[in-house]
């Protein structure tokens, strides 16, 4: 136990800056029996596997209803909501150009990895689809639509699918992990200003589907809007377990298939190329980092291999499940179904791997909204309020944090089974064969489940 707590505790006496805010956490992370955790969690993932066998599928089924609440009018004030995003957005945008460059006090930075990245994107896939309000190009979509009188001139060719909104997935990912200062304010401005022109002039181009198959922000929360235990049912308002609007929708397109796919490889790696295994693998001593700007070669090929390695093993353990099941059903249809059960997955990472930098972070918005101008206000009465990591120094405070890490990672996995499940039984009409199709990918699951919880315990050296 102390050879592991050795290589971190000097870590935390030679690692400055981000690595101070990691590096106390993963030594109390190290003292605690993770691995113990680890195989626990792995273990209800498995047993989840083995009750679904069990269970009458009925009772799957009903799992994934959703209980309609109460009649709600349907996108009421969207476009107004949608508008007051969009000036938001411009002014967050001028703020970065023309504000200070320390990305923990301007907003344009805070906003977009802290509020949005982190906490709206977390509540999309939770609880409700907010994105039809918080969109910041349907409203001057329509606006300009109004005034001009025009519809969108040209037709978006269909054979272009989803592609367009993959590949600016994985330039995001990749800016995000290999960027040398995604957090810097004016380079920032520069991108998310230059992104949502161009969106907003695609969308006037070519209309609603540019949103739908190319913008890549609309497809993501789209996406996620659909696990959320909140949504719409015959007119109402219902709550249902997350992804209730996945199984009793229709099958999705391939291309967002593998959109689902590589949000769950581009998290993955988000955690791995901070661990001191993948440091070691690219020939990097971890406790002399030279900076990002000497790993955006070997990041960017991790990150496109992450992917590849991602997407080739749900391919592979779908086709062994199509193969026991007997046939009948193509290898490429069966990805289009089981595809969308990553999604938990995927959602309950995201979760767990920023829940630390959102309760730092988080004191910094807080900090901002409380004083917007730097006037010395205190909107928010917080008083002598300093942002503090304390609560990383102590054991029982990381205990908690970790044990919830590992819980969102283990519940996301739980629900995945839970929904590829209902999938196969909507799939294929007898049980005995929607259960055989599951066997493969349940396996992949329990030694993903596995995975990432090794992700949340090991050293970080970044």
């Amino acid at each position: 136990m102390i050879r592991r707590f050795l290589p971190v505790s000097l870590g935390v006496a030679l690692w400055p800056g981000r690595a101070a805010a990691h590096a106390a956490e993963q030594g109390f992370v190290l003292l605690l029996p993770w691995d113990v955790y680890i195989t626990v969690g792995a273990g209800c993932v498995a047993l989840t596997v083995l009750i679904l066998a069990l269970v009458p599928d009925g009772l799957v089924r009903a799992a994934f209803r959703g209980r309609a609440l109460w009649r709600t009018p349907r996108g009421v004030g969207r476009h107004g909501a949608s508008l007051l995003s969009a000036g938001v957005l411009v002014a967050l945008v001028l703020a970065g150009l023309r504000g200070g460059g320390d990305p923990l006090t301007n907003p344009l930075p805070l906003t977009v990895w802290t509020v949005w990245w982190i906490g709206m994107v977390s509540v999309q896939g939770l609880i409700c689809d907010h994105w039809r309000w918080t969109n910041p190009w349907t409203g001057p979509a329509a606006l300009m639509a109004r005034a001009t009188g025009e519809r969108a001139p040209l037709r978006y060719p269909r054979a272009l699918g989803h592609w367009p909104g993959i590949v600016i997935l994985v330039a995001f990912c990749g800016f995000l992990l290999a960027d040398p200062a995604p957090a810097d304010p004016r380079r920032l401005a520069v991108i998310v200003g230059g992104y949502w022109l161009a969106m907003l002039g695609g969308l006037a181009l070519f209309g609603p589907v540019w949103l739908l198959r190319v913008e890549a922000v609309s497809i993501l929360m789209r996406l996620y809007g659909r696990l959320a235990m909140l949504g719409r049912r015959k007119g109402r308002l219902a709550l249902g377990l997350p992804g209730w609007r996945i199984a009793r929708g229709p099958r999705w397109p391939l291309g967002a298939g593998l959109f689902a796919l590589l949000l769950l490889g581009g998290g993955s790696f988000d955690g791995l190329n901070e661990t001191f295994w993948w440091l070691g693998r690219i020939g990097v001593n971890p406790l002399e980092f030279p900076g990002r700007s000497a790993v955006i070669g070997s990041t960017l090929a991790g990150l496109v291999a992450a992917d590849a390695a991602l997407i080739a093993v749900f391919a592979v353990s779908t086709w062994l499940g199509v193969r026991l099941a007997g046939g009948g059903v193509g290898t490429r249809a069966a990805i289009r179904a089981f595809a969308p059960a990553i999604l938990p997955i995927a959602l309950g990472y995201h979760i767990a791997h920023y829940l630390v930098s959102f309760l730092v972070d988080g004191q910094y918005v807080l900090a901002w909204l409380s004083d917007p101008l730097g006037r010395g206000w205190d909107l928010l009465n917080l008083g002598a309020h300093s942002v503090t990591t304390g609560f990383l120094n102590s054991q029982g405070s990381v205990r908690a944090i970790w044990l919830s890490q590992a819980g969102a990672v283990v519940i996301g996995h739980v629900i995945a089974i839970l929904l590829a499940h209902a999938l196969a039984l909507d799939l294929y009409a007898d049980r005995r064969r929607a259960v055989l199709s599951q066997l493969p990918l349940a396996v992949f699951m329990v030694a993903y489940t596995t995975f990432g919880l090794w992700l949340l315990a090991s050293p970080k050296g970044m």
